[in-house]
């Protein structure tokens, strides 16, 4: 993968960074380790299916009747999982299904995260998540992986009940931040996310963790990294 290095001028130097969560500050895929104790063989294909369905519901959700089906991203992710096992032909209980459930409470957050945050702080920039997660979901996770004290704000798209790519749901980071979208780093580890922010306004840094092609539809995101740190590099020294 070519890397993206050039740093930026400081007249576009942002202001404010804002995270996408699930994927980006929270590993989703490591819930796959419990459910490969529950259904052994199964695991891998079974994190990765449950997440495909989880975003695709939100898609659903969002696009149908202008939203007048929407649902917290809870029972989503509820919903996908249920979905994944029948898909899989795999017997989910009632048991194991909230222990799944419960890990995806606490996922597994990446490791660079606290040191990439506190430097943010450190250079006295306004930091946030703006999440498809509901309010109680992103709680838990923030104060779970230690998180809490580095964050100004913790944004869900549950106010206004359209999941991201929906525009609604990017505008909510510069109510927020009162900065105007330009001003604003918007970093994500899904493609579609940094896709769907650059066409909003925002400066992009697409985290691509898993070494995989950017969305063929004639943008790009500002910059390219596969690491959080890579935030860094819009900030001059």
């Amino acid at each position: 993968m070519v890397m993206e290095k050039t740093r930026s001028s400081r007249k576009d130097v942002p202001r404010a960074v804002l995270f996408d969560a699930y994927g980006t500050l929270f590993d989703v895929y490591s819930v796959g380790l419990l459910a490969e104790q529950l259904f052994p063989g199964q695991g891998q294909a079974l994190g990765a299916l449950w997440r495909d369905k989880q975003i695709e519901y939100t898609r659903l959700v969002t696009t149908s009747n202008d939203g007048a089906h929407y649902q917290p991203f809870w029972d989503l992710t509820r919903a996908g999982l249920r979905y994944a096992c029948k898909r899989l032909k795999l017997s989910l209980t009632t048991e194991a299904e909230q222990r799944l459930m419960n890990q995806y409470r606490h996922l597994s957050a990446f490791p660079e995260n606290k040191e990439v945050l506190q430097s943010l702080r450190d250079r006295k920039l306004a930091t946030g998540i703006l999440s498809n997660g509901d309010p109680d979901m992103l709680g838990i996770a923030v104060r779970s992986a230690g998180l809490d004290t580095l964050l100004d704000h913790v944004i869900s798209v549950d106010s206004v009940r359209r999941y991201k790519t929906h525009p609604a749901a990017y505008a909510l980071g510069e109510q927020a931040t009162g900065l105007p979208a330009r001003e604003i780093l918007f970093v994500s580890s899904n493609s579609w996310d940094a896709l769907a922010a650059t066409w909003y306004g925002y400066q992009t840094l697409w985290v691509n963790r898993y070494q995989l092609p950017f969305e063929e539809l004639g943008v790009q995101p500002t910059r390219i990294g596969n690491s959080l740190a890579e935030v860094l590099e819009f900030f001059p020294d």
